[in-house]
């Protein structure tokens, strides 16, 4: 697995292992904290995460025209990285969300998620385009995709920790002060404590029954509440707290490793001279080579977009869907985003040696049929959560919440229905994403490694962008509905990447 890699591989993943822990744990809390701590409706925080993780993929862009505009690559790294951590210490301060002060608490959170994306977008495309860089050597150029894999599984051994670091803190915190963590019970004390929403009869019961059920008193509800939702947030500000530590880890590892890290290749600035007529025609032919590998790479952004759509759920409507649907007595919500990376780093190996026995046979898959055949396993893991619903007959998740606790309950899905969905999910995206990172610095040119590293990164923005459209969908069809959606989006773009396989392999053999 790690013979014939480069030595500065093993450094640049752990320099972003910090990220991936700070990245996982957003992942986990962002859109149940905004709900928990702003009282915020589920269409509205999955909104502000939608525009939070566009803008984490998007400044990416900006973060790759400064690095190479300067060819300062590392410097931007750790500028990032100091701008990520100022975001997290600022979420990580503990204040009540009141009626009061929302109106400049809710702005201050988004001021520190703009801080963690515009940090990250520093950070992120120009570490992979280091990364790449060392394999333009031609003593590891054969091990490229292999490379990328490597380095996908070491950055997600943070995003594996985070996950159960939230619920650990919180459950640790409410305990502390006599109490026990329920799923349901911030939203039903946001709606008590409102003065805009109005409680109907089931849910007032609903409410009570919890009370006793954690550990509360039901004598005065309103002081419950307030008392609740304000241990039940801090523990979760304990979290951000990790992310920062996280991120002190990561600038620790990047500055001691960074002299053996290689830079981008810079513009050199040629003596002027008469071109011959052989080099004006050889200067056209690369210049054609040059505009066609572009429109290959702007053809494999077009399907990222909605594989990022689809797969970026797992923050939104699948993090939803384990809160509402999933029996999570015994696990929170939040650790099931641990799923992932688990998968991603027990798989890879699995996957590696399939290509890799494959290749020997001479049968290798290319990188722009590796991205289609992983579209196809996407959508397996939608085919199998639209049928799943059908078959329980799940309504909306607006009207299964509003059913009381014992008919809900007893419609609930065992753990075993998440596990399987987060494995085609994760099979999916190691057909994706770490080939595609190695497509991008493959295709890319020597001067514009952190741009075309940040458009990878821009076309995740744009899917990620439309992640509000699945929480809208959960809340207002059947869910085998709402499911059925991503299956097509799947399937489309597989069919898509297919016919045009040919013509990329042509583009990219040149």
């Amino acid at each position: 697995m790690f013979k014939n890699q480069p030595k500065g591989l093993i450094p640049a993943a752990l320099s972003n292992m910090g990220e991936r822990f700070g990245y996982y744990i957003m992942n986990a809390v962002l859109v149940l904290f905004l709900c928990s701590k702003f009282g915020l409706k589920e269409e509205e925080s999955t909104l502000i995460y939608s525009f939070f993780y566009a803008g984490i993929y998007l400044l990416s862009l900006v973060g790759g025209i400064i690095a190479d505009r300067t060819h300062n690559y590392k410097g931007t790294i750790i500028s990032g990285l100091v701008v990520m951590m100022t975001g997290y210490i600022i979420l990580s301060i503990p204040v009540l969300s009141t009626a009061e002060n929302q109106s400049w608490l809710l702005p201050v959170t988004c001021v520190a998620l703009f801080l963690i994306a515009f940090g990250n977008g520093l950070f992120k495309g120009n570490l992979q385009a280091i990364v790449g860089q060392l394999y333009d050597n031609p003593k590891y150029a054969s091990q490229r995709d292999s490379g990328f894999q490597i380095f996908y599984v070491f950055i997600n051994i943070g995003g594996l920790i985070a996950p159960f670091i939230a619920p650990m803190l919180r459950s640790w915190w409410l305990n502390s002060h006599g109490l026990q963590y329920n799923a349901q019970l911030p939203a039903l004390a946001h709606q008590y404590l409102s003065v805009t929403d109005s409680m109907n009869e089931e849910n007032a019961n609903n409410l009570y029954a919890l009370i006793t059920q954690v550990g509360g008193n039901a004598e005065n509800v309103s002081e419950f509440c307030t008392q609740y939702l304000k241990i039940f947030n801090e523990g979760i500000h304990f979290s951000f707290w990790a992310s920062v530590v996280a991120m002190l880890i990561s600038l620790a590892i990047f500055i001691i490793s960074k002299k053996g890290l290689p830079n981008p290749a810079q513009n050199k600035k040629a003596a002027p001279k008469t071109a011959t007529a052989e080099e004006k025609q050889a200067a056209a032919q690369t210049a054609k080579e040059l505009k066609q590998r572009m429109l290959a790479l702007f053809a494999v952004l077009g399907i990222v977009i909605f594989f990022w759509f689809s797969f970026h759920q797992n923050g939104t409507s699948l993090s939803l869907f384990a809160r509402d649907f999933v029996d999570t007595s015994s696990i929170a919500p939040e650790i099931w985003q641990a799923v992932n990376p688990f998968f991603v780093i027990f798989l890879t190996p699995v996957i590696m040696y399939i290509f890799g026995a494959l290749s020997k046979k001479g049968k290798e898959i290319s990188t722009p049929r590796k991205i289609a055949i992983g579209m196809g396993i996407a959508g397996l893991a939608f085919l199998f959560l639209a049928g799943f619903s059908y078959f329980m007959n799940y309504p909306s998740a607006e009207d299964f919440n509003h059913m009381n606790v014992a008919q809900a309950s007893a419609m609930k899905a065992g753990p075993w229905v998440l596990i399987l969905t987060y494995f085609f999910l994760t099979v999916a995206e190691l057909f994706i994403s770490p080939l595609g990172l190695s497509f991008v610095s493959k295709v890319a040119p020597s001067n514009m490694q952190g741009l075309c590293q940040g458009l990878w990164l821009g076309a995740t923005a744009l899917g990620n962008l439309l992640l509000w459209i699945g929480p809208l969908m959960y809340n207002a069809f059947p869910l085998w509905i709402c499911w059925s959606v991503f299956l097509i989006v799947c399937l489309i773009s597989m069919g898509t990447m297919f016919a045009m396989v040919k013509w990329l392999e042509r583009v990219t053999a040149a």
